[in-house]
């Protein structure tokens, strides 16, 4: 099996591309909002170490973006609890698609979180920071306060471009990223 990383910059159109390939893809962003939304266990765990914020369930994002911005040590709390469960559905993932030819990791702390081994394929989505900009603000809910939260955790756009074996150039075209994503199958088959 070949595990393809997509890294970049947030909002840069990596869940967009990874979609693309037409390979199961592991989107560590949806994962969550379904911890949120399904999983009691979380909802327990969030709430009692943040019962001031983590309220109700299911877990309105709203209350994680309160403790999230009133410090640092509750973004840690929850980032220690979320990542975990989200190491446990990788692994899930994993087994499920273990005869997969390829499949395709959208997890936004890939390399932070050390996710990511030496075999996997890093593909960088470039979009230009205007682009990039004019995508968050049409995202329903945007906070730049959390935005700039969750950059200050993130290795720069700099540091995974040179981690990344391929560049995808995201010009948020359909053809341009389909055409891109062909060439660098083509290149990894």
């Amino acid at each position: 099996m070949i595990r393809i990383g997509i890294l970049g910059a947030i909002g840069a159109g990596k869940s967009y591309v990874a979609n693309n390939f037409g390979y199961p893809v592991f989107n560590a962003d949806k994962e969550v909002s379904k911890l949120y939304n399904k999983d009691k266990k979380i909802f327990y765990k969030l709430n009692k170490i943040l019962p001031k914020y983590i309220t109700c369930y299911p877990i309105d994002k709203n209350e994680v973006t309160q403790a999230i911005l009133s410090n640092n040590s509750n973004f840690k709390k929850i980032l220690k609890i979320v990542h975990g469960e989200i190491r446990k559905k990788l692994k899930l993932f994993l087994k499920k698609n273990k005869n997969k030819k390829i499949v395709i990791l959208d997890i936004p702390l890939l390399l932070e979180n050390k996710i990511n081994n030496k075999k996997d394929i890093l593909i960088f989505v470039d979009s230009s920071k205007k682009d990039i900009k004019e995508k968050l603000k049409k995202r329903p809910n945007f906070n730049n306060k959390l935005f700039k939260k969750f950059n200050k955790i993130q290795f720069t756009a700099a540091y995974k471009k040179r981690k990344a074996k391929f560049i995808i150039k995201n010009k948020f075209t359909k053809k341009s990223v389909n055409m891109a994503i062909k060439n660098l199958l083509n290149k990894i088959l």
